[in-house]
């Protein structure tokens, strides 16, 4: 039995073919979707490991009893969760980044052609992971730095640790979800001096759903503090953003001055258009458990992007940020928060796990076709 594979091997896995039988329930420009379980058939080589070998792919092992594929994107190790015509592909290796998610020829989750891997926190694009802090923290005008509850000041970075350290992945048996796991070690201790894991799920429910959940486990004897967050880059050509509308449920707008403190709360609209600079880099903080998704109709591209911030055992969420970084940028962000930037100071969203205890955050995006 072949028990691990190596970075050198890669290429043995060229053979490796993927026969999937779906059901079609949902037309797009591009492709049709499938519904239900995705029937996944492996082919592969002698050299291949066989069903139930433990295998080891860029130092991160996961059990090979599942039909995802382990490819090579970018000439980085990969592996992809695929369900009829939508695939995504994460980075376990790469802070356990989402990098893409497509259904047929259609990008619904933006990732650049051209990356640099050099430094792959800084790469617009998929969905960077912020734990255990997210946004900018300071201490006297230092960005970066926070202070504990004893008074002293610690070094963390913007956004947090978790997307520039590499995470387990451990897949689903049917090849449609990855469970990727973060533990405290001694590079986190120094700027977070608490014991945890961390972990992200990703799920493709079926050829349009996709579940995403956070969960942080406190593995030490104080309570934990965090407020961790997703940063999605949506796929928006810049020509097509003028026609893109944003719909939100009940909430006030709030935003970081230059000084750090967070914006006084101004009444929230319940429509923007995704070209209104007004929302750029604004907090759209929830007044209450959202009764119905945010919204991102994009009839420029013929779909409408919803995502559900009310699943069953989920933490409230506490606001949905908006970005781009440019006019000219061919993505959108709309990011699901725990917590305000600054939260470790201000309070604003700051989350407290109890020894033990463990935390979940969860949403639900759903990709729906327009006429």
């Amino acid at each position: 039995m072949l028990g691990q594979i190596r970075r050198s091997e890669r290429d043995r896995f060229a053979s490796l073919s993927l026969q999937l039988a779906f059901f079609d329930i949902l037309d797009f420009p591009h492709a049709r979707l499938g519904a239900g379980r995705a029937a996944v058939t492996c082919r592969t080589n002698a050299h291949a490991p066989r069903r139930g070998d433990s295998a080891i792919l860029g130092g991160l092992s996961w059990r090979t009893s599942t039909p995802a594929t382990m490819p090579s994107f970018q000439n980085q190790d990969i592996l992809e969760l695929i369900d009829g015509a939508s695939r995504a592909r994460i980075a376990p290796e790469a802070g356990g980044r989402l990098l893409s998610w497509s259904i047929g020829d259609t990008s619904i989750v933006f990732w650049p052609d051209a990356a640099d891997w050099s430094n792959p926190a800084k790469i617009r694009g998929g969905n960077p992971l912020l734990f255990p802090f997210l946004g900018r923290h300071r201490v006297e005008g230092r960005i970066g730095f926070w202070r504990d509850g004893e008074g002293a000041v610690r070094e963390l970075p913007m956004h947090g640790f978790a997307r520039d350290l590499p995470f387990r992945a451990q897949t689903d048996a049917d090849g449609r979800g990855v469970t990727l796991t973060l533990d405290s070690s001694d590079r986190t201790r120094a700027g977070y001096p608490f014991e945890f894991r961390f972990a992200a799920r990703y799920r493709l429910v079926d050829g349009h759903t996709l579940d995403v959940t956070l969960s942080t486990t406190n593995l030490g004897d104080t309570p934990l503090p965090h407020y961790a967050g997703h940063h999605f880059y949506f796929a928006l050509p810049h020509v097509k953003r003028a026609s893109a509308v944003l719909e939100l449920p009940p909430t006030h707008r709030r935003r970081q001055l230059d000084d750090g403190s967070i914006s006084a709360p101004e009444p929230g609209a319940p429509r923007y258009t995704l070209d209104d600079p007004a929302i750029v880099d604004r907090f759209h903080c929830l007044d209450g458990i959202p009764a119905e998704p945010v919204r991102v109709l994009m009839p420029g591209r013929r779909h409408a992007i919803e995502i559900d911030l009310n699943r069953p055992g989920s933490a409230p969420w506490y606001a949905v940020t908006t970005w781009t970084e440019a006019p000219g940028s061919d993505f959108y962000c709309v990011e699901p928060w725990l917590g305000l930037p600054d939260a470790i100071h201000n309070g604003l969203g700051l989350q407290h796990v109890a020894p033990g205890a463990t935390q979940t955050a969860a949403l639900r995006i759903r990709v729906t076709p327009l006429g």
